[in-house]
Order: C-alpha cells, then sequence, then structure tokens
C-alpha cells in the first residue's frame, strides 16, 4: 500500500469536506442579515444528511464496481453500509475507505450548491427532504454514469460509467470530465433552475432589490472554497504525480484569470469592480476549470477563466430577463460555468479536442454528456420539489420571508447587536 498516496486522498478529502463551510459563508454573506442563519444551515444540513446516506447506501450506487461498462442504475449490495469497502485486497494502492472519505464530500459539496437558488424563502425540513431524495435519485446514479471506478483485481480503481466509458465504445473517443463538471456542477446548476421555478420569485424580486448583507463573508467563503478546490481537482488524479500537479497549477490560473475577467465585465456594465464580482468571478473560474483541469495547457485553462468570468458575469443576469428567481446565482455560475468548460474540452482538450489534433468526436461526447445531466437532473428536481411543494409546502408565508426567516425557520439570529437579556 502506498502510504503517500493514501495521505494525498485523505487530505484532499478533508480540503473538500471544507468547502461546504466555506459554502456556507459564500452564500450566507449574499443574503439579507435575517436569513443568513437560514442559509448557512441549509449547507450544513446538507453535510449531515447526505454524510449519512452516503455510508448507508450511497457509495453502493454511485460506484457498483461491475467489470465493464455498467446499467445506468444499478447498486453494489455488498457496499450498502459500506460493509464491503472495509476490506483492502492485496496490492492496493490505498484502502478503500480513502476513496469512499473522498467521494463522500464530493457528494455533500453538490447537494449544498443547489440551495443558493432558494435562499431567503425556503422551509429548512422540506429542504432536508428534497436534499434527500434528489441525492438518492439523481446525484448518486449521475456520480455512477460519471465516475463509476470500482476495484480491479490488482487493487487499481477501473471500469467506468455510462457516459465517460459507454459513449467512447459508441464513438472512439470517451467523454473527458476529471472532477465533475457534469456530475457536481451541471448537475446541481439544473436542480437549483428547477427548484427556483417551483417556489417562484421572491416579495419584490427586481434587479438591485438585493444586497448582499456581508461581502466580507463572501470573501471569506470564496478564499475556502478555492483552498478546497485543490483538493477537489488534484485529489481526483488519485495520487500525488505529475498530472496532479498541472491540476493544482490550471486550479491557480483559471480562476485568477475568471476574477479579472469578471471585474473588467463588472467595470464596463456597471462602473465599479465590486469584491462580490471578485469572489464570484473566482467561483466561476472553479466551476469550468473542474472538468478541465487535467486535460488543458496551463495557457489554454488561463483562456478558459477569461471566457467563463466575462460569460457567468453577464448570465448573472438572465434571472431579470427570463424572469426565475435564482437568488444566489448557481445557475449563472454553476449551470453556465460547468457547460462552458465541459464543452471547451470538445475544442482544447490536449490531444482530442477539435483545434489540438483531434476531430468534433470529443466536442459531441461532451455536448452528450452535459445535456444527458442537465435534463436529467432538471426534470426529477422539478418533480420532486413540485411534489412537496403541493403536500407539505416548500416555501415560507409572505410575511415571514419579508421579516426574514431565520427567527421563523431556527428561533436564532445571526446578530445580536443589543443583548436586551443582559
Amino acid at each position: 500500500m502506498d502510504q503517500g498516496n493514501t495521505a494525498f486522498i485523505l487530505i484532499s478529502a478533508a480540503l473538500v469536506l471544507l468547502m461546504t463551510p466555506g459554502l456556507a459563508f459564500f452564500y450566507g454573506g449574499l443574503v439579507k442579515a435575517k436569513s443568513v442563519i437560514s442559509m448557512m444551515m441549509m449547507s450544513f444540513g446538507a453535510l449531515g444528511l447526505i454524510g449519512v446516506l452516503w455510508v448507508l447506501y450511497g457509495y453502493a450506487i454511485a460506484f457498483p464496481g461491475s467489470e465493464g461498462t455498467v446499467a445506468p442504475w444499478a447498486i453494489d449490495t455488498g457496499n450498502i453500509g459500506l460493509t464491503a469497502a472495509l476490506e483492502t485486497p492485496e496490492g492496493a494502492a490505498y484502502p478503500p475507505l480513502a476513496f469512499v472519505a473522498f467521494q463522500a464530500t464530493f457528494a455533500i459539496i453538490t447537494v449544498a450548491l443547489v440551495s443558493g437558488a432558494i435562499a431567503d424563502r425556503a422551509k429548512f425540513g422540506s429542504w432536508m427532504i428534497f436534499a434527500g431524495i434528489w441525492a438518492t435519485v439523481v446525484y448518486f446514479p449521475v456520480a455512477s454514469w460519471v465516475f463509476n471506478f470500482g476495484l480491479a483485481d490488482d487493487g487499481s480503481f477501473a471500469y467506468g460509467g455510462w457516459i465517460t466509458h459507454g459513449l467512447q465504445d459508441v464513438f472512439g473517443v470517451g467523454v473527458i470530465d476529471f472532477a465533475g463538471g457534469t456530475a457536481v456542477h451541471i448537475n446541481a446548476g439544473a436542480a437549483a433552475l428547477a427548484l427556483a421555478l417551483v417556489l417562484g420569485r421572491r416579495v419584490g424580486f427586481k434587479k438591485g432589490a438585493y444586497v448582499p448583507h456581508n461581502p466580507p463573508f463572501v470573501l471569506l467563503g470564496a478564499g475556502l472554497l478555492w483552498f478546497g478546490w485543490f483538493g477537489f481537482n488534484a485529489g481526483s488524479e488519485l495520487a500525488a504525480d505529475g498530472t496532479a500537479a498541472l491540476v493544482f497549477v490550471n486550479t491557480i490560473a483559471a480562476p485568477a484569470a475568471a476574477l479579472l475577467a469578471w471585474l473588467v465585465v463588472e467595470k464596463i456594465k456597471d462602473g465599479k469592480p465590486t469584491s462580490v464580482g471578485a469572489a464570484s468571478g473566482a467561483v466561476a473560474g472553479l466551476v469550468a476549470i473542474t472538468p478541465a483541469c487535467g486535460s488543458l495547457h496551463p495557457i489554454w485553462a488561463i483562456v478558459l477563466g477569461v471566457v467563463a468570468g466575462a460569460v457567468c458575469a453577464l448570465a448573472i443576469d438572465l434571472k431579470f430577463k427570463l424572469g426565475f428567481d435564482d437568488s444566489l446565482d448557481v445557475v449563472g455560475i454553476h449551470l453556465v460555468g460547468g457547460l462552458i468548460g465541459t464543452l471547451y474540452l470538445g475544442f482544447f482538450a490536449n490531444g482530442t479536442g477539435l483545434f489540438m489534433g483531434g476531430d468534433a468526436s470529443q466536442l459531441l461526447v461532451q455536448a452528450i454528456a452535459a445535456f444527458s445531466v442537465l435534463i436529467y437532473s432538471f426534470v426529477l428536481a422539478f418533480i420532486i420539489g413540485f411534489a412537496i411543494e403541493k403536500t407539505i409546502g416548500f416555501r415560507v408565508k409572505n410575511e415571514d420571508e419579508i421579516a426574514g426567516i431565520d427567527t421563523v425557520v431556527h428561533g436564532e439570529e445571526g446578530y445580536i447587536l443589543v443583548d436586551d437579556k443582559a
């Protein structure tokens, strides 16, 4: 067993886990002061719930471990409760449980991302029910489509889902998604759009009606996300090697370029570059580089960052033009950014991109993967959210939304400036 690689995977898992509290700060700073607890609790609620479900059955669905490309929906009954994963095959490079832990953090952050679309107006209990069902019928199967690694006889992780390996059997070239542009960002962004439509617009929704109550929280959250993203991307190599080093550099270059591009667009559009724009640009670049980080020269990673930062800065205004209330721009950043990063590989992926010695096949399979996940996630998220809204209710009362939902939903306040009990 390679102790170095084992340590690398476990440290990467810890970094990715930190991203969920980072997301809580990022999202929490963007909402109004009387909704900050509610917003942050949706991330922490996802952390608790999905962490348990992953151990009980999530890993068994996401990684059936059957040789070859398995069916789109499968489950490894031997890993219910991680029973089989407790055994480490002879000659394995690292314990299966290290991989289980790493992938658990992906499941947690993906579900938490969705919550940003329904800020200021969602019931916590209804959100938790949605999170559990959506993870079970959408994230866990989609992770299997994209990753679906199982243990080969020599202890290495092999095989693959229909998106990555199945399309290769048909088109001769496989989908490239190094760290989850489809399974994480497109998946979460599509679900976020569906929930925004189900819950409807906030009271008084219009451009300029809402301002972030705590930009320092937003910057802190973005910094924690960027820090954790090195584990997210480089850790997906599952080894401390040259590819992981390339990924690490690209995870610096692309978001840095996206940050600058967002600020330039903001300056041109609104006259002033903002701290929230800088944070949002960095996250947009991180989203875009996620699927592409292992397949791009750093120069092309910078170009990707510029494209993602500029396009996402413009895309966040789509909600005002189209009339859907994606509160914290999950669609504009994660769905759009995930699509950009995934499709960009069709043009610039090393060796297979259309402009890098390949043909249109890479672009075709990237598009099939991206839009398959988008449609699947959107449809099921809409159905789940609609069912919850029509039964127990998903949205709080308008008067509670206007007053701020922290005290109504959680009985707490984010800021007590004067303590009446003192």
